[in-house]
């Protein structure tokens, strides 16, 4: 669906290469800007292998430009004066002073679709502030969402504000382009992750602003019987979903207990026997005898899986949203498609494609794109530009 889109990535870490993944699983020629001799940081996270950076960089291409060089900020915004989208994560005033802000790229690119991604944005009290995931959890008020019994926020071992930023600015980069099919002009934007999950919280707010509870829906948060996580025999859990009656009154009747149909709506707790009831009966079987069972009743029920289960579960391989592929030294590796718009894994021919080996496209980039010259680019490598 992209195919012919040329994006230029600036960004490192998490939120902003998962966007240029994003946009590279849907076809677009992501080139991914690095930093000679370490490149991404995230090539030295997620154990060995570099693992985060394998798992969010697939389908790009790597050049390395020292930025700190002349020659190195001139090649990069020669390349983002020849791109349709740029991406970059850092502060506010670093893209200026590295010669590639918006003002000084439309100049010369007007159809350019510049995406800022940041934590808090380019303006703001907090706008110059360093900051990661927990942080922007922690602001947006959607970490309070996730308490322990005690009403501990528990620390999560998933970053949703890096993912789904980075979801955001794609849904904001494809309508920039589409404006730009219709008008021919760019767009500037300013991405914060923590704005993207404040917007996430307006249900909460509406309600709070209402009745001053901050939970949300209430027949959402696990205050009845019908819609709540329960333990197993095994220790392990299962999600029940019975938010419509119909659905609650089938899994009565399947387990047996047509009585409780009548308690669709009562509380959780220890007070209520009907509570009890399905406790004691989710705790009477094992997680798998459960699975078989949310798979034959309609009832909206499902088991929490674990990571190694969900990546070779019946739903992902009938989806076929993972693969199976190995990295550069032959070591095996399940990876998990973005399935962008319903789009699976892009490469020249359908297969799947690794992520690259640092400044792997170097040459190719700065030949194919900006006509650089073999004798320029020896003298860059001599000179530590590339």
């Amino acid at each position: 669906m992209l195919k012919g889109i040329k994006v230029v990535d600036f960004s490192r870490y998490l939120p902003g290469p998962f966007a240029g993944q994003r946009l590279a699983d849907m076809g677009a020629e992501v080139v991914k800007i690095e930093s000679p001799g370490c490149g991404d940081p995230a090539r030295s996270m997620g154990g060995d292998g570099a693992l985060l950076f394998q798992a969010t960089n697939r389908n790009k291409k790597s050049v390395t430009l020292n930025l700190k060089e002349p020659e190195g900020r001139q090649a990069a915004f020669k390349l983002a004066c020849k791109a349709d989208v740029l991406i970059e994560s850092f502060r506010p005033g670093v893209a200026a002073a590295l010669g590639i802000s918006y003002a000084e790229l439309k100049r010369n690119n007007p159809g350019l679709i510049y995406c800022a991604l940041t934590g808090f944005g380019q303006s703001g009290p907090l706008s110059r502030l360093g900051s990661h995931d927990l942080n922007y959890l922690a602001l947006s008020g959607v970490l309070a969402q996730l308490k322990d019994d005690s009403g501990r926020p528990v620390q999560p071992s998933f970053q949703f504000a890096d993912m789904i930023g980075g979801i955001a600015a794609v849904e904001g980069i494809l309508a920039a382009l589409v404006q730009r099919s219709l008008t021919a002009k760019g767009s500037y934007l300013d991405y914060a992750m923590t704005d993207t999950l404040v917007g996430m919280m307006s249900v909460h707010a509406l309600i709070y602003g209402v009745s001053g509870t901050g939970q949300g829906v209430a027949e959402l948060s696990g205050s009845t019987v019908s819609y709540r996580i329960y333990e197993t025999a095994e220790g392990r859990y299962v999600s029940l979903g019975a938010l419509e009656k119909k659905f609650w009154d089938n899994f009565c009747r399947a387990v047996g207990r047509e009585e409780w149909m009548s308690e669709h709506s009562s509380a959780a707790d220890a007070g209520n026997p009907a509570f009890v009831g399905v406790t004691a009966l989710f705790k009477s079987k094992t997680l798998a005898e459960w699975t078989k069972f949310s798979s034959e009743v309609d009832c909206c029920m499902a088991p929490v899986l674990e990571t190694g289960e969900m990546t070779h579960s019946p739903y992902v391989e009938a989806r076929g949203l993972a693969a199976e592929t190995r990295n550069k030294d032959g070591v095996p590796l399940r990876q998990i498609l973005t399935a962008a718009g319903g789009l699976r894994l892009q490469g020249t021919g359908g297969e799947t494609v690794q992520a690259p080996a640092l400044g792997q496209h170097t040459q190719e980039i700065l030949t194919d794109w900006l006509g650089t010259a073999p004798v320029q680019l020896e003298d860059w490598r001599e000179k530590g530009v590339i």
